[in-house]
């Protein structure tokens, strides 16, 4: 953040939201059913019950630079992670909720680091929110939410974050070498297409990357880097410098896939790259998840989605909040070369059925640590739950 220099040293190592290390138990993945010729997906993956939920609600205070007084910034939610593999450890930067702001509490990046992928210790201060910037009519007084982080090959760190003002959600973007310093860079829209998609509701970049030593480094395809989008249907962007974002349109006689609603309607134009299924668990949306995994079978892309009840997944409650995978041609991203029919999980703790949102899993970090992958999500976007698969 452009002026987050003065509390860095001012960081102290809290403990909150952990439980004291123990070996990790496990239970499957909330029933999920498994398309068993899904060979290209991570599968299965298995909760680790005994540690979870691995983050709650803290105690953790700052001096909030717009309201000028101190703020218990993370009392209220903690939920929706990035997770970096950085130098051995696990960081993860998440979303935490106040209890004053409007609408739901003021929403700020928290930061904590973990040895272990499962037990974390916070820092004291967030590393990303609002403040009395260029970005303060965007952010203000909804704040910065739901980050996911990517490298590139030099080792500076991208975050796409949804910034709210109560209003409109708007995906932007920060740059940071340390994880604690970020510089704010504006909305990812704002130079394409007149900036028209800048003042829409966008959320949610998926950028796709490798994973190489647990590091998640993205990656050019066909000269261009590549951005899965969207918390409705699924649209994709194109950049050169991955803070600088252009939507890719329709063809000329192209139509949507599905029949657009509410602030879809003012993106008729975008070409939709995974679209909701009448009658299943992603009937009423489709969400990305973590970073957009680049394979030798594909695109590997875990998103969230929602159910809408008796056109969706009957036996789904109305609004759940399940999560499946998709595999894209990895030299063409818009091209579905396989979608599973089922999700791979769903709610199913009291953890994740109650909370501010009920009946949410919302998958969000994903790392490679020690021969596992660790998949990090929001449960009821009030805690934080890990789970693991080989």
């Amino acid at each position: 953040m452009i002026k987050n220099n003065l509390f860095f040293a001012l960081i102290a190592l809290s403990l909150a939201g952990c439980n004291q290390k123990q070996p990790a138990s496990t239970s499957p993945a909330a029933n999920a059913v498994d398309d068993s010729s899904a060979s290209w997906a991570i599968k299965p993956f298995v909760k680790l019950d005994s540690v979870n939920p691995i983050l709650t609600p803290g105690t953790g205070s700052f001096i909030d630079p717009i309201l000028k007084t101190k703020v218990l910034w993370e009392a209220k939610d903690v939920f929706n992670p990035a997770i970096v593999n950085r130098g051995g450890k696990i960081y993860m930067l998440y979303r935490a909720q106040d209890k004053t702001g409007k609408p739901d509490g003021t929403s700020r990046i928290g930061l904590a680091v973990s040895e272990d992928a499962v037990h974390f210790v916070r820092f004291a201060k967030p590393v990303l929110f609002p403040d009395n910037d260029g970005l303060k009519k965007l952010e203000w007084e909804g704040g910065c939410e739901d980050p996911r982080v990517v490298e590139d090959d030099k080792g500076t760190y991208y975050m796409m974050y949804t910034a709210y003002d109560g209003t409109t959600a708007r995906l932007l973007v920060a740059t940071s070498t340390d994880l604690f310093h970020w510089k704010k860079e504006g909305s990812v829209f704002a130079k394409a297409n007149g900036g028209k998609y800048a003042v829409e509701w966008s959320k949610s970049g998926s950028i796709v990357s490798k994973y190489v030593d647990g590091k998640i480094i993205a990656t050019k395809i066909n000269g261009k880097y590549w951005m899965y989008w969207g918390d409705s249907q699924i649209w994709c962007a194109t950049s050169d410098n991955l803070i600088d974002w252009t939507p890719l349109e329709m063809a000329a006689g192209e139509t949507p896939l599905v029949k657009l609603h509410a602030h879809e309607a003012a993106m008729a134009k975008l070409k939709i790259i995974l679209p909701t299924r009448e009658g299943k668990f992603d009937s009423d949306l489709v969400e990305s998840g973590p970073p957009a995994m680049l394979t030798d079978k594909g695109i590997l892309l875990i998103y969230n989605s929602m159910n809408l009840g008796a056109m969706g997944d009957n036996s789904l409650a109305k609004g759940t909040y399940a999560a499946s995978e998709v595999l894209f041609d990895k030299n063409d991203p818009t091209k579905i070369v396989h979608r599973m029919e089922n999700y791979i999980m769903k709610p199913e703790k009291p953890y994740e059925i109650t909370g501010q949102v009920n009946q949410v899993c919302f998958l969000e970090g994903l790392t490679r640590f020690k021969g596992s992958w660790y998949l990090y999500y929001g449960t009821a976007d009030s805690k934080i739950a890990v789970a693991r698969a080989q």
